[in-house]
């Protein structure tokens, strides 16, 4: 016998998130699945800078100036700092409907009453909201369970809708939404200061050994040297080029997603309703605005019911006096009986169960007990008279 034991586990709210998201220091980190690309970044910074510290700092220090690798220095800590805010933060995922508020706000019945073929995917629900006297769509997402507010949109790779979804970057190796999207703005600003001026004092540092023992020894004397300058060539273009279009985007108010969509510059010429028209203000807004607070609650309780069997031992007196029970039945082979099975159950043929049945036939049947002859009536009358 067994009983069931009911048990109480506490777990934190970020164990059971739905999504494709990794999450360390017990919820406090939450970053995407991939994040190859993300330590690729992290080693071609810390390993050109390690190369500037070791080789281009020591003589720039003491024939330019000391103040080069203290800014250098200051330099690459905010790098990193605002690299691992972007990477390690909530980007703004929005949680997703809870079975109730999913079939109350869901689409109802449109696979059932025949309007969508069977596995294929219910069309688009919209909904439209008026922002500043502009017509606004919002979306309705088949995996959140939920209307998709202004400006979010899900993203494939994490598989959650995140609030002014900007895009999914590997090399931060998370989401950019609202969130966090000022830090990674400062990110890429900060990392063309720092690969301009690493490229600039490499130059600065082959040239002033160039000047004593020429241009092709200082190559040859320098390679570390060498090695930088062509990192942050090939980097300057991009990290650069990436810096100028989203400072575009950031005056006009305006994510990635909605450029390349083209949601504000289409054929219909619709206004964009966010922007203030005004340049100082949308960077205001964007890099400056107060940060919200999370939606998920990561790091909150969550209690998880287990029920286990427990064994109950058996009591002494069922010990002592087991109960068997015997089958009597006769076992008959069948078609699925395996044959060494067979020759051992012995088929009974009809002339045993006729020598069965014989002594039960022949057996005479029980005698009645001899009924008594009628009284004499002449006897009964004498018999009365001696009594009386």
């Amino acid at each position: 016998m067994s009983a069931i034991m009911v048990s109480k586990k506490v777990l934190r709210k970020w164990e059971k998130l739905p999504g494709k998201n990794t999450f360390c220091c017990d919820g406090r980190v939450m970053m995407a699945r991939q994040k190859g690309v993300f330590y690729l970044t992290l080693f071609l910074i810390v390993g050109t800078c390690a190369l500037f510290f070791a080789f281009e700092c020591p003589y720039l220090a003491v024939h330019l100036s000391p103040a080069i690798p203290v800014f250098a220095i200051v330099l690459f800590f905010f790098v990193m700092a605002t690299l691992l805010r972007t990477s390690f933060s909530d980007p703004g995922v929005l949680p997703r409907a809870l079975p109730d508020e999913a079939t109350f706000s869901g689409p109802r019945g449109e696979a059932a009453n025949g309007n969508v073929p069977a596995g294929q995917r219910p069309p688009p629900r919209i909904r439209n909201v008026q922002i500043n006297n502009q017509i606004v769509k919002l979306k309705y997402c088949y995996t959140c369970k939920i209307f998709r507010p202004p400006r979010a949109s899900h993203c494939g790779i994490c598989d959650n809708c995140v609030e002014r979804f900007d895009h999914h970057c590997p090399w931060v190796g998370n989401c950019v939404g609202k969130r966090n999207y000022r830090y990674f703005y400062l990110f890429t600003l900060s990392l063309s200061l720092l690969t301009i001026y690493i490229f600039t004092f490499d130059i600065v540092h082959v040239v002033l050994r160039s000047v004593d023992s020429g241009f092709v020894n200082t190559l040859k004397d320098t390679p570390g040297t060498v090695l930088e300058v062509v990192v942050c060539f090939f980097t300057l273009w991009s990290v650069v080029g990436l810096t100028g279009f989203h400072t575009y985007l950031v005056s006009l108010n305006q994510t990635t997603n909605e450029d390349i969509k083209g949601s504000w510059s289409g054929k219909n010429r619709v206004q964009n309703p966010y922007s203030h028209r005004n340049i100082m203000k949308n960077c205001c807004e964007v890099l400056c605005g107060p940060m919200h607070p999370s939606a998920l609650d990561r790091r909150g309780e969550l209690i998880e019911l287990a029920l286990a069997p427990v064994p109950i031992p058996a009591s002494k007196n069922n010990k002592e006096n087991p109960q068997t029970t015997k089958t009597t039945a006769p076992l008959i082979p069948n078609e699925h009986t395996p044959d060494d099975v067979k020759s051992s159950i012995a088929p009974e043929t009809e002339g045993d169960v006729e020598e069965k049945l014989s002594p039960l036939e022949n057996k005479p049947p029980p005698s009645e007990p001899p009924t008594p002859p009628p009284a004499d009536p002449a006897e009964t009358t004498a018999v009365l008279e001696e009594a009386f």
